[in-house]
């Protein structure tokens, strides 16, 4: 069979199995096979893996209350599957093949393991696949999704192969790669994503590259790297190379990435360096032995790459350090915007670079190094030389630096703080928490490979904690909704690794946030934290201390559940639902452990003292006995807590708004949401309630249900009850059944309901106590099928009342849900019980008494015991019995109303509508209760001549729990005619209803028998919605319980919902690949005429089931288009039409049918002929559906139902594929007969194509046609232009003429057209073959190969004339790096070259003469390119496509014709030959633009000229020169007439025609512009900027073949610097900015030399020796002079030094935001302190402001790792030496960004160098100074002066005591105030460095400080502000801190704050 058969049923499967976002192709969120957790060994043999796994999954299998398949039996389904895979790949028919690869994605969705030589070579094959060329992207998707599911590569998952398994060529990917990352420019599709898929194919297959293979990828990759290819090749490189053999391109990594100034290499290579560490994390160990990497200094990396590594990571975080606004911001992405490549926003991957950074820095940490001691204080208060820190940080060195970072950020993890850097910080944070827990996770494992010597530690483990604890603590405050939910998992990630750590500090949080009722977001961040960590917090065996505070914390949680904030109802009913999980709720007071009981007054005799730890202040330590003992007695307040609980709720209900809307909805999302989640927890207390609290609570609720009866709380009410039910069904229904039963047969027979209705209203009040009592009814039948036989007879008699008496809407739908409830308890299977104790032990009475020792409690799934419900002989009786009683009398009503319904009034509608309603819901449940026979399909939509019966797809059956499955049971057969009477009724109902002329009187009628045929046919098995929603469930449990991913043990909860996972994929298995029956088509057709009804309501609905029809019923599509096809013809209402359109617009239905060889045609021309009808609404869906058409249509689409290629490597796989399997083969006879019925598709679609193009040109060419129409028949005959076939002569014909057309919009897409077709008459000239044309691999014949021996030769002799050396180079696109080992060339155009013309193409082109040759074409295509933009934004820029045309229809027919490919004959005209003719009509035409005044005309002429030239390039000498001459003749007159309003379109003119064209070609326009005379001293501006812009444009486009002119530009540019327009200054650092990196080129000869050199030398990307040095130097050494020469304002800007600053600061502010701005580094030494005096001159303030900016832009760079000391030195040099105290104003910030930036990487040297100079400043003259160095102080303390904190406080204690302050009239007054204001400013330094925390030695500065608050100024300012600071930071835990202070220091500090005693 064919996907054209097929393919629309497939895309819904799929959209089931992947989502795939159409920009960027991402992994699929549906679950794979390895849901189910296998423990494996690596090294252990594949049998014994395959083993492990079966038993692994035999857990899950015996769960199932019904027997699963073995997995025998399954691997012979897989065998069956994987041949018809095989069959179809060996017969080239990948539509065929595409189903099947849907069904073997339906069976892996089953969880059955596959052996590993089989999986491996099934990858290969999907792999060779993938490499196939020209197949249609969507089916490479697929396949590529597949790749992936079967290697399951996803971080912390079981491997399912390793590189031992499998091993895959990469140079097939490369390959087909190849010509998707740099397309044609006439071939390139913007939409085209083919590009993304095939790059992460290799991301999942890189791993299973041959390691041996990592050189020659690099000599592969290397070569290709360029200025403009970086963001392509970076992106290929780290796709590609294996993580084996790593130190083979690490080191050039390293130094390409230090080179280049971008976002998208940072986060290419944090993932790649992230993802290395990861993988060697155990050495030579590990699982790739020799081939791993070795571990250096910090993990696998030596410390400089570690520095650089850090650096970037601290640069991610984008935190803004110093003084200076949005300092946290870098250059990268700018730079990204600069390179030159457009190609390079195509490639797209969303990357978590927080989750790199992390992994980076957990994979390094080890023990590496001495453990760090605390340094003892100093005794001397002089001492300027402080003593180093020794030793790391747990003995980790990763650690050590990590610590850095986090203290370095730490303030902005405060919810002060907040901004866009937060949700960043607090990811990172997360990220590695979780990293963190699951490596120390996965080493304490057998199988763990990693060395003891690499692992971590409990020291370290310890450490980690305690950084992250504060920090993460903070952020739990934010008000950032994302920043707190990662704290939150932070939190509890922490918690899993050091619980006494983190708990103890979060509770008591916790109990400040929920005593406070006036700061709701500290509510709601506590809520959200204790939900993260309830486990921890219950469970004993994690943390001995969290029970006791359960109850405490769930009375303070009550308050909670409010209604007036439903964000925090959410918060609290998760917390408690969290907790309730892992909790029995019973009152253990009068119990021991033992679970006996006493009186309670027993003493512990050894306990004579107080246990310890419980003194005042501490946190109390208590025995295991002790916390048991108070956990006990804290249970005694359970029973008022759940009592309490449900009054709450309760009034909560009271207090909702009317239950109202289309969906009976109660309030708005926000309300829904926190019912949703109140129903949640009220489950899991139900559930988990003792039998005594639960009979207490049953009370409760049923005194509340019988004296109550709430309008607004009707459906809360009955999901309350239905939780009780669902925990103890049969003490419920006992209950309640009763006296609802009562209650609704007295409301009955009191008239509720009584009043007919048939759509949604608003409640009727005197009806409420009836739906009170059936929602109640609802909630206790809704579970436990089997508590309900006691009752069997009252509750069908009371269905057969209601279905009698309810005549309301809102009745007889209740009455339905009623109805579907009670069969769904009864017939379906499911859990009974969700406790998270196994129900015998639940029951046991040790358990009863002990119970809060189980807390938590997790089990190995083996261990776990399931109770399901299954049908049993009662309970199919009672099914049966609710056929008989309620459907069958209701059909039978049904019926006779349906005799005459023309005489229906709005009691036979109330009537009918009830009774229909009725028999869907007693189906609506029924999903799983009868098996239904296989469908006899009476169409099967088969097209005999080309598809197989045998390929059909077929669903996998499986056993799944249905409850009647023989056939021969006379219960079956009773069931099965049930269900078909149902059916045919409903179809006569539709049939007759639709043939009724009442108009919308029966509208109400349609709908609900629509929805009974949804029923009726997708009533069986599951949805796609039941599945995702157990998915879900299953998922959210999963991820809150498992501690990390590798988790074995796990909760019975994950381990029942993983069950019902499991089950409910089975059931959805039946609902897909669904034959047809006679009845199901008449349905379906009923369905399709609903579907364009002329009423909205009615087709939204019969649409919404339609679709969802054809997705499950096989051929559906096929069976309903025609008479779609026939509601758009002629005559149709417009409405029908507007129906149809709907249907056809559907993405599925189109899929199906543009492929679908017999429907392709049929609707195309069904849009196109919907002219006849005007209504907008109409016309708009036409459009719609146009547009989703030519997203459809393409060639390769054509081409992948026609593949005849080669596949040799496709059919080696399935011969390796075929030989691992066991009991089945290809038979050949079907293989033949596959093979054969392929050629004829081949041949028909072929056909299809030829009558299709045709049709559709009709329409386009009548007269009549509307200009629209004729837009999208250009559009779609645009799409099916093929390579691989000439286009008709007609269409080339239609196409041309409509060059000219009026139609902006037309003449746009003929543009496109024409360019495509003549490209693809290249294509087919230039091929050799089909892989030619579809690879991209097509090459001109003047096109050759040369070696490239000596780089430097080459380079020298493409400056000499042509004739020289005898080619061109046109694009040299290697040799920045490394030169690749050839180059293509091109040899001079020679009439007399060897080129064969595609001999098919001579029509089309005949055609296209004919047209192009009429009199007058040429000036009226000029005419209307000349006419002014009707766009508002519209600028003066070339016009692309313009300048494509030109340069394809002319001066391709003059290369056809001057090389006498074909007749010229064809051609000739007036003795000329046509070539000639056209080539001088568009000449004179451009002559008359270019002259014209009119800047659009100017426009236009500079597009045809451009287009003339571009396309010149592969002219004979002699024509060429001929052009050339006429172009000179004119080039001084342009230049001359050349204006501000017309100078862009010019630009882009000299720009794009020397791009990517060797210089000699243009060698008539690079002399001439070479010659033009630059005045950097004229009169005008803008002659001035023109000159430097045709220089740039020179600069530019030239490349590298600038670079032996560069040097007489570079000395003229900086010799004139001093020019006073700022507008030439710009232009002249652009031009020195492209110079630059024209220069920059280390060019070696070959890859080798360039990886050796990245060994070996310091710096071999030549990016640290400075080209513009030399210039430099001489400027720098003039500043001074210049500087002394200043003239005075206002005349200040016009002096030298000015003038020439502002350039220089210009271009290294242009040069920062490049990509290559790290070569601006070697000049920031020589430069800094006249950068630093520029930010002095404050009588410029142009000056001021771009020195401060480059000070910023320099420090927010990267810097090279060796300049950093010497850019440190120098900064402190100036901030030393300069006796001005503004440099060190302006200074001091500048040196603080360096300062963090660089933090990670600073030695001790560096720190005390800094440290030495800010105390120096702290003494500065000037107290800006003073105060700026304090504020800077305090950071450098607290990140990198911790050890030196004892000897700075007593410098400055002893300072403050000794300095007294004389009076002020004493000559030292002056010098006094400001030591005592230097030590004040020191000691509040040291307090500001720990805003958080209160240190040992913090309290008592407070008595030094105190004293001095009355101070004069600034000492009493400093000391208030300091105070005020300490005040704000503290405030959160001032109840905890202020214990550190005693009385006389918290008076001190009430005096710092001048009076206002805020801590009293």
């Amino acid at each position: 069979m064919s996907v054209q058969t097929k393919s629309h049923q497939l895309e819904g499967i799929l959209d089931t199995l992947r989502e795939l976002d159409d920009q960027e192709f991402t992994k699929s969120t549906m679950p794979e096979e390895d849901e189910v957790s296998f423990a494996e060994t690596p090294d252990e043999s594949s049998q014994s893996t395959y083993e492990k796994q079966v038993e692994s999954l035999q857990a899950y299998l015996r769960a199932l209350p019904y027997e699963c398949e073995s997995p025998e039996e399954m691997q012979r389904i897989l065998e069956r599957i994987i041949t018809m895979i095989c069959t179809a790949a060996k017969a080239k028919n990948w539509m065929v093949l595409t189903p099947w690869d849907g069904v073997l994605q339906c069976w892996l969705l089953l969880g059955y393991p596959i052996h590993k030589p089989t999986r491996a070579k099934l990858v290969s094959l999907y792999y060779e696949l993938c490499c196939l060329p020209g197949i249609e992207v969507r089916m490479t998707r697929s396949w590529a999704d597949m790749l992936s599911r079967l290697l399951s590569n996803k971080s912390g998952a079981f491997r399912k192969l390793e590189a031992a398994d499998l091993q895959l060529p990469w140079k097939p990917l490369w390959r087909a790669l190849q010509k998707e990352l740099w397309p044609k420019a006439s071939a390139a599709d913007p939409q085209r994503n083919l590009v993304n898929i095939l790059l992460y194919v290799a991301e999942q297959s890189k791993r299973y590259y041959p390691a041996e293979d990592v050189p020659e990828m690099l000599d592969t990759f290397i070569p290709t790297l360029t200025h403009d290819t970086i963001l392509i090749t970076i992106p290929v490189l780290t796709s590609f190379l294996p993580p084996t053999n790593a130190h083979l391109y690490l080191p050039a990594i390293f130094r390409i990435w230090e080179a280049f100034n971008s976002s998208i290499l940072d986060d290419r290579l944090l993932e790649m360096c992230g993802d290395l560490a990861e993988e060697h994390v155990a050495g030579k160990a590990g699982i790739a032995g020799e081939n791993s990497m070795e571990w250096q200094d910090i993990g696998i990396w030596t410390q400089s790459q570690w520095s650089f590594l850090t650096g970037k990571a601290l640069g991610s975080l984008s935190v803004p350090i110093g003084m200076m606004k949005n300092s946290g911001l870098n250059t990268t992405q700018h730079a990204d915007l600069a390179i030159k490549d457009l190609h390079r926003a195509k490639i797209k991957k969303s990357i978590n670079r927080m989750a790199a950074i992390a992994k980076l820095f957990v994979y390094s940490m080890r023990v590496d190094g001495e453990i760090r001691q605390v340094t003892p204080p100093a005794n001397s208060s002089r001492q300027t030389v402080f003593p180093h820190q020794s030793g790391f940080i747990g003995g980790s060195r990763a650690l050590e630096t990590l610590e850095r970072l986090i203290d370095s950020t730490e303030t902005f993890f405060h919810p002060s703080n907040l901004g866009n850097w937060t949700p960043g910080l607090t990811s990172l944070a997360q990220r590695l928490s979780l990293e963190f827990l699951r490596r120390y996770k996965e080493q304490e494992q057998p199988t763990s490979l990693v060395p003891e010597s690499h692992r971590l530690t409990p020291q370290i483990r310890r450490q980690f904690v305690k950084i992250l604890r504060t920090p993460v603590l903070l952020a739990m405050f934010s008000k950032d909704a994302n920043s707190t939910a990662y704290a939150a998992s932070t939190l509890r990630s922490l918690a899993f690794l050091e619980p006494d750590l983190i708990m103890p500090e979060l509770l008591e949080r916790a109990y400040g946030g929920l005593e406070v009722v006036n700061e709701t977001h500290r509510t709601t961040a506590v809520l959200n934290a204790l939900s993260v960590v309830a486990g921890q917090l219950v469970t004993e065996r994690i943390w001995l201390g969290g029970q006791k505070h359960l109850v405490p914390l769930l009375e303070l949680c009550l308050p909670g559940i409010d209604l007036n904030d439903p964000g925090k109802t959410i918060c609290a009913a998760k917390f408690i639902n969290n907790v309730m999980m892992n909790v029995k709720i019973g009152d253990l007071s009068a119990s021991h452990g033992t679970g006996t009981f006493d009186d309670g007054m027993e003493v512990d005799e050894q306990v004579d003292h107080i246990p310890d730890g419980t003194e005042y202040g501490g946190p109390a330590v208590l025995s295991r006995e002790e916390e048991r003992s108070l956990t006990r007695d804290s249970t005694s307040a359970f029973a008022d807590w759940v009592v309490t609980l449900f009054r709450r709720v309760f009034a909560l209900y009271e207090n909702l708004p009317e239950e109202g809307g289309k969906k009976n909805t109660t309030g708005g999302k926000s309300e829904e949401a926190a019912l949703a989640s109140i129903k949640s927890m009220l489950d899991q207390v139900c559930q988990h309630l003792s039998e005594p609290l639960f009979d207490l609570v049953l009370k409760l609720v049923y005194e509340y249900g019988t004296t109550n009866a709430k309008s607004n709380a009707v459906r809360a009410f009955g999901q309350l009850v239905g939780c009780l039910s669902k925990s103890r069904p049969q003490k419920t229904i006992d209950k309640f059944l009763p006296f609802c039963i009562s209650q609704i047969e007295e409301e009955l027979a009191h008239g509720a309901s009584s009043i007919r209705t048939t759509s949604t209203h608003a409640a009727i009040p005197s009806d409420t106590t009836l739906h009170w009592n059936l929602s109640i009814l609802r909630g206790c039948l809704g579970y436990g099928g089997s508590a309900m036989l006691k009752h069997k007879a009252e509750i069908i008699r009371i269905l057969k009342l209601l279905v009698e008496k309810t005549k309301t809407e809102r009745g007889y739908t209740s009455t339905g849900r009623l109805i579907t409830r009670i069969l769904g308890a009864v017939n379906s299977v499911y859990a009974l019980s969700s406790r998270f104790a196994n129900d015998d032990e639940w029951n046991d009475p040790v358990f009863e008494g002990s119970h809060n020792l189980h807390w938590g409690k997790v089990y190995n799934p083996k261990d776990i015991v399931t109770d399901w419900h299954r049908p049993s002989n009662e309970e199919v009786d009672f099914v049966l019995e609710v056929l008989e009683t309620i459907q069958k009398p209701s059909l039978d009503v049904i019926e006779s109303l349906l005799a005459d319904t023309s005489r229906w009034d709005s009691v036979a509608r109330n009537d009918f509508c009830r009774y229909v309603h009725a028999c869907r819901s007693v189906w609506m449940p029924l999903t799983t209760f009868i098996k239904l026979p296989q469908a006899n399909v009476v169409n099967p939509c088969i097209t005999e001549a080309y598809e197989v019966q045998a390929m059909l797809v077929s669903a996998i059956d499986v056993n799944c729990g249905f409850t009647l499955t023989d056939p021969q049971d006379p219960r079956y057969q009773r069931v099965l005619g049930y269900r078909e009477r149902f059916g045919r009724v409903i179809l006569r109902a539709a049939s007759l209803l639709r043939q009724n002329t009442s108009g919308e009187d029966h509208l109400d009628a349609v709908i609900t028998v629509t929805r009974s045929i949804d029923t009726y046919l997708l009533g069986y098995g599951a949805s796609r919605g039941d599945y995702e929603q157990h998915q879900k469930a299953y998922r959210a449990v999963r991820d809150l319980t498992k501690a990390w991913p590798g988790q074995t043990d796990i909760s019975r909860i994950v381990y029942l919902k993983r069950a019902q996972l499991f089950h409910i994929s089975r059931v959805y298995m039946q609902s897909l690949f669904r034959g047809r029956s006679e009845l199901d088509d008449k349905l379906i057709m009923e369905l399709v005429e609903l579907s364009i009804s002329q009423y909205s309501r009615t087709r939204r609905q019969a649409q919404s089931t339609l679709f969802n029809v054809t997705v499950h019923y096989m051929r559906s599509t096929r069976l309903i288009l025609p008479r779609v096809f026939d509601a758009l013809a002629k005559g149709n209402d417009p409405d029908r039409m507007k129906g149809a359109l709907y249907v056809l617009w559907n993405k599925g239905i189109a899929a199906y049918a543009l492929t679908d060889q017999k429907l392709h045609k049929t609707y195309l021309v069904s849009v196109l002929e919907c002219q006849h009808e005007e209504k907008p609404s109409v016309q708009k869906m036409v459009n719609s559906v146009a547009a989703e058409s030519c997203s459809q249509v393409n060639e390769e689409q054509i081409h992948t139902d026609t593949f005849d290629d080669d596949i040799s490597r496709v059919e080696d796989a399935v011969g390796d594929l075929m030989s691992e399997l066991t009991s089945a083969y290809i038979d050949t006879t079907l293989l033949k007969e596959v093979v054969e019925k392929t050629q004829l598709r081949h041949a028909n679609r072929h056909a299809v194509w030829s009558e299709t193009v045709p049709a559709i040109l009709d329409i386009a060419l009548r007269p009549t046609t509307h200009w629209r129409y004729v837009l999208l028949a250009a559009r779609l005959l645009t799409h099916l232009l093929r390579r691989d076939v000439a286009p008709s002569p007609a269409v080339v014909k239609f196409f041309t003429e409509q060059l000219v057309s009026p139609q902006p919009p037309i003449r746009a897409q003929a543009q496109v057209a024409v360019c495509r077709l003549l490209h693809q008459v290249k294509v087919r000239s230039f091929s050799q073959s089909d892989a030619d044309r579809w690879f991209a691999e097509w090459k001109n014949p003047l096109k050759k190969t040369i070696d490239v021996d000596d780089a430097a030769s080459l380079l020298r002799l493409l400056q000499k004339p042509v004739s020289e050396s005898g080619y061109f180079v046109d694009k040299l696109e290697t040799g920045f790096l490394a030169w690749a080992k050839t180059i293509n060339v091109y040899t001079p155009g020679d009439s007399n070259a060897p080129i064969v013309w595609d001999p098919s193409s001579a029509p089309a082109l005949q055609a296209m003469h004919n047209v192009l040759s009429q009199d007058g074409f040429i000036a009226q295509l000029a005419s209307l390119w000349g006419q002014e933009s009707g766009k508002s934004n519209a600028t003066l820029a070339l016009r692309t496509e313009n300048v494509l045309v030109i340069k394809y229809i002319g001066n391709w027919f003059c290369f056809i014709l001057l090389y006498g490919i074909l007749d010229t004959r064809v051609f000739c005209q007036t003795g000329k030959i046509f070539g000639f003719v056209f080539l001088e009509k568009m000449l004179e035409v451009t002559d008359t633009l270019i002259y014209d005044p009119d800047k659009f005309k100017q426009r236009a002429g500079a597009e045809f000229l451009l287009g003339i030239l571009r396309g010149s390039k592969h002219w004979p000498k002699n024509t060429s020169d001929k052009v050339w001459e006429w172009v000179a003749n004119r080039l001084g007159t342009i230049y001359a007439q050349i204006k501000p309003d017309t100078s862009l379109c010019w630009q882009h003119l000299f720009s794009e025609q020397l791009t990517n064209r060797d210089p000699r070609r243009n060698q008539v326009l690079v002399d001439w512009m070479l010659r033009i005379p630059i005045d950097f001293s004229g009169e005008s501006a803008f002659e001035m900027m023109k000159s430097a812009t045709l220089i740039n444009s020179l600069v530019d486009g030239l490349e590298v073949f600038f670079n032996p002119h560069a040097p007489r530009y570079i000395d003229m540019f900086f010799a004139n610097a001093n020019t006073d327009y700022a507008e030439v200054r710009a232009y002249l650092c652009h031009n020195l900015l492209l110079m630059q990196r024209n220069l920059w080129r280390p060019g070696y000869d070959s890859t080798e030399s360039f990886l050796r050199a990245c060994r070996e030398s310091t710096d071999p990307l030549q990016i640290r020796r400075g080209i513009y040095k030399e210039q430099l130097g001489k400027i720098i050494e003039l500043f001074p002079q210049w500087r002394e020469e200043r003239l005075p304002p206002p005349r200040v800007s016009q002096s030298q030094y000015d003038k020439v600053g502002l350039a220089i600061l210009s271009w290294i502010w242009l040069s920062s935001y490049s990509p290559s701005a790290h070569l601006i580094i070697p000049y920031i030494v020589p430069l800094l302190p006249e950068i630093l005096r520029m930010s002095e001159q404050s009588d410029s303030p142009e000056l001021q402001a771009y020195s401060s900016g480059v000070l910023y832009i320099l420090s927010a760079l990267t810097p090279l790792p060796d300049y950093v000391d010497p850019i440190l030195d120098k900064f402190v040099e100036i901030i030393e030496s300069s006796s001005s105290w503004k440099t060190r104003l302006h200074g001091l910030p500048a040196l603080v960004i360096f300062f963090y930036r660089n933090l990670l990487s600073l030695t001790p040297d560096h720190v005390s160098k800094v440290t030495r100079v800010l105390l120096e400043c702290l003494s500065n003259e000037n107290v800006e100074v003073r105060e700026m160095a304090s504020k800077v102080l305090s950071g450098v303390i607290k990140t990198t002066q911790r050890q030196n904190i004892i000897p700075l406080k007593n410098r400055f204690v002893a300072l403050a005591k000794k300095t007294k302050l004389p009076d002020r009239k004493d000559p030292g007054y002056a010098t006094a105030l400001r030591t005592l204001h230097s030590a004040i400013l020191g000691v509040c330094s040291l307090v500001e460095s720990f805003p958080y925390s209160v240190e040992p030695w913090l309290p008592p500065l407070t008595e030094v400080l105190a004293p001095h608050a009355t101070d004069p100024p600034p000492i009493s300012t400093t000391i208030r502000n300091c105070a005020s600071e300490f005040k704000k930071t503290h405030q959160d835990t001032w109840h905890k801190d202020q214990l550190a202070f005693d009385e006389d220091q918290l008076q001190s500090l009430s005096t710092m704050l001048v009076g206002t005693s805020y801590y009293a």
